[in-house]
């Protein structure tokens, strides 16, 4: 009989406060598969980026337990889970601090003490891959929102990370930019990285992720795949969040045969087609 393989990410009754206060994640527990897409979402407060801070050890439980590939995080550098979880802040700028392009994407892999042509070779594709060649000299700060936040994937994306944590990885950025943004991230997951994110944006949701996780004042709602969360419009209503409008289109007219956990403009498209086909064909 063949074992049950290992949750990359397992969480166990997890609760933490900051500084003595009130508990802002409240005895949570999930686990997360190898090669998952997941969004966590949730109004402000709600604890999301507090839980999503545990999977690289930034926070420590105040009680319970996060495991990373079966390893407790409570014992573990942030540096040492670092090689595992790579973490792209809401706000680049919190996360760049070096001079240069080039110096900010290495800064990791010089403290993995690897040889320096490895690093050259880590820092070129990782530029490539976020479209940023030809700015190993750039000063950050010289370049848009959008590419700073591209400087930060690429600075994770170096460091081979198995898993890739984005808070709200397209805040403050143009429709193309988030976009461009998300394809990286959707590619990223093709390739075989298990990505989490943080999202207010529900069209992203049903567009990238697979598995969505509702908080809501610091507990689980709702972890389940997205179709199933975007029908229970009530649900998500008590964490003050909507579906995306072409579900609410589709639960308006489930009195006409439209299922209620559509996601896209095109699949209500193919659906209202058939419906008209089935209309005709039933009446000619």
């Amino acid at each position: 009989m063949t074992a049950a393989r290992q949750p990359l990410i397992k969480v166990e009754n997890l609760t933490y406060q900051y500084n003595g206060a009130q508990p802002v994640l409240k005895n949570i527990s999930l686990e997360i598969g190898r090669g998952e897409c997941l969004a966590v979402i949730g109004q402000n407060g709600s604890g999301k980026t507090t839980l999503v801070k545990h999977f690289n050890g930034l926070l420590k439980p105040s009680s319970g337990r996060v495991y990373i590939n079966g390893r407790d995080t409570g014992p573990q550098k942030v540096s040492t889970l670092a090689r595992t979880v790579g973490y792209v802040f809401q706000n680049p700028d919190h996360q760049i601090f070096h001079d240069t392009v080039g110096k900010e994407v290495a800064f990791g892999l010089k403290n993995l003490r690897l040889p320096a042509e490895e690093i050259e070779r880590r820092v070129n594709e990782a530029l490539e891959a976020v479209g940023l060649t030809g700015h190993y000299a750039t000063y950050p700060f010289n370049l848009s929102k959008g590419q700073r936040q591209r400087v930060a994937l690429a600075s994770v994306l170096a460091m081979h990370t198995e898993v890739i944590v984005l808070d709200e990885p397209t805040t403050g950025q143009d429709y193309r930019e988030s976009v461009q943004i998300m394809e990286m991230v959707k590619n990223l997951h093709e390739k075989g990285h298990s990505i989490v994110f943080i999202t207010h944006d529900m069209s992203l949701v049903a567009r990238y992720a697979a598995r969505t996780v509702v908080l809501c004042e610091g507990e689980i709602l709702a972890d389940a795949p997205v179709r199933a969360v975007f029908a229970r419009p009530e649900l998500l209503a008590r964490s003050y969040l909507k579906p995306p409008q072409i579900t609410l289109l589709a639960q308006e007219l489930g009195k006409r045969a439209i299922p209620p956990d559509v996601i896209s403009v095109r699949e209500m498209y193919d659906l209202l087609q058939k419906a008209r086909a089935d209309k005709i064909g039933c009446c000619g």
